[in-house]
């Protein structure tokens, strides 16, 4: 096939997008892996033994990393996993009556919220300017702090109908914020302090899809003193670590020259820690320090979009196009598949809690998988269609369907438990962020002929 189905869509949230034509950027203003160099201080990880889980903690010097009480930081959260264990956010039927402030968001994309102590962080695109940015609210009201801009033309001529020029959420770690973005036929990755100010810019080198000009989506992972960057497409596929003081690679390794769209991420399984991904019909697992091959397991599809998730003795994926398969892999190196099923969540990602994979496939149905063996202890319909991935909050999941009707449900293995449902707008792509008692979700609403996305803070 030359081309993804329509309802085949490319990463963790998008929608219709106008295929305007770029504007090139100057290559003068740019220098391959070239950049400003500024200095910031590592981080390590520890094993919480309580969940099993992964936690970064910052190494001596540097800022402590927050739990969901307080911040959220990255792309799935304090923990990697989507699960904000500290938050008492209570409000289980999501409505305009529980939005204590809303912002307009210019622009266009569906990319998460990244939450610090002051601010909150977005990126954005507009297509008809031709540019791609960074904007920062202030926490307590919503306030447009600052928008800053990342790339004035460039932007990719084509891109998939689900995708934007901003999907890829940005990153923070303590003192800097981290985005990448495709543009003028590359990656770049481009730090700012909290402030806007920029430190550094850098090429990652050459990203052109050929088959599938689909546009990019994968978010970057804090890790000690790195972030952690994938470029998978048609051409030199990659993924590196890069110096977040400098931006100067650590390491770099080849990946399948094929495209997908998944962010990935670090577990700790096993007793170390592993950089996981999916994609390219495999599930495969990297030391995060050196991108060094630890395993290699056959599972989901060619291209998928989710990111995976873990417990103490397995990693479990889902996907994706051609394929659909959602499937659980054995991390102790031996490769073995323990068990695999043929539900698809292409875009979203799944949640993996407490012995239960919980999951809403393409279809619009919510699954509860045991973790050891695969056996499914119920299934409901929703209905509706889905980018974002669901979030658990306590004993509560949240997900919203790309119409923005948002359903929560208990996250218990014994029967589905509706705790709720209601709507806040007309879409949703990206994935709330939930820190102490607010959640904070990035949606649009059509306003008579115009679309205008918004941050909400709902509690």
């Amino acid at each position: 096939m030359n081309e993804l189905p329509a309802d085949e869509s490319p990463a963790e949230g998008h929608n219709q997008l106008r295929f305007d034509s770029p504007h090139q950027v100057p290559m003068r203003r740019r220098t391959w892996l070239g950049g400003v160099v500024a200095s910031g201080a590592a981080a390590i990880s520890v094993l919480d033994p309580n969940t099993n889980q992964t936690v970064t903690a910052a190494a001596p010097g540097a800022p402590p990393r927050p739990g969901s009480q307080t911040a959220w930081w990255t792309w799935r959260g304090p923990n990697g996993n989507n699960i904000a264990t500290s938050a008492d956010f209570k409000q289980t039927v999501l409505s305009r009556e529980n939005v204590a402030w809303q912002a307009p968001v210019p622009g266009r994309g569906h990319s998460s919220p990244i939450v610090t102590d002051e601010a909150i962080y977005l990126t954005t695109a507009d297509t008809k300017a031709g540019t791609q940015s960074l904007l920062a609210f202030e926490r307590r009201n919503g306030k447009l702090l600052w928008n800053q801009l990342v790339h004035q033309g460039g932007l990719p001529k084509e891109n998939h109908r689900k995708n934007t020029e901003a999907s890829s959420s940005a990153a923070f770690d303590g003192q800097r914020v981290i985005v990448t973005f495709y543009n003028s036929d590359a990656l770049w990755v481009t730090a700012f302090s909290p402030d806007g100010k920029q430190l550094w810019q850098k090429s990652l080198g050459r990203y052109y899809p050929d088959r599938f000009k689909y546009g990019y989506a994968a978010s970057p992972v804090i890790y000690k003193d790195t972030a952690i960057i994938i470029g998978e497409f048609d051409g030199p596929a990659f993924m590196t670590a890069i110096s977040l003081a400098s931006g100067e690679p650590v390491w770099r390794i080849e990946r399948p020259n094929s495209t997908s769209f998944s962010s990935p991420i670090v577990a700790n399984i096993h007793g170390r820690d592993q950089l996981v991904v999916s994609g390219q019909s495999k599930v495969m697992s990297y030391r995060p320090e050196t991108g060094e091959l630890i395993w290699s397991a056959p599972g989901t599809a060619m291209a998928t979009c989710g990111t995976a998730v873990w417990d103490d003795q397995n990693v479990y994926a889902s996907g994706g196009f051609p394929q659909s398969q959602t499937v659980a892999i054995r991390a102790d190196g031996s490769n073995k598949v323990v068990w695999q099923n043929n539900q698809k969540c292409y875009e979203q990602s799944m949640l993996c809690h407490d012995g239960h994979i919980y999951a809403v496939t393409d279809q619009g149905v919510a699954y509860c998988w045991r973790t050891t063996d695969g056996e499914m202890m119920w299934r409901e319909r929703l209905g509706g269609n889905y980018s974002s991935s669901p979030i658990l909050v306590g004993t509560t999941i949240h997900v919203f369907n790309e119409a923005c009707d948002a359903f929560a449900f208990e996250a218990t293995p014994k029967a589905f438990f509706s705790r709720g449902r209601g709507k806040l707008g007309d879409e949703a792509f990206a994935t709330p962020s939930v820190v102490g008692n607010t959640m904070y979700m990035r949606i649009a609403r059509n306003e008579g002929t115009t679309r205008q996305e918004y941050l909400l803070a709902i509690r």
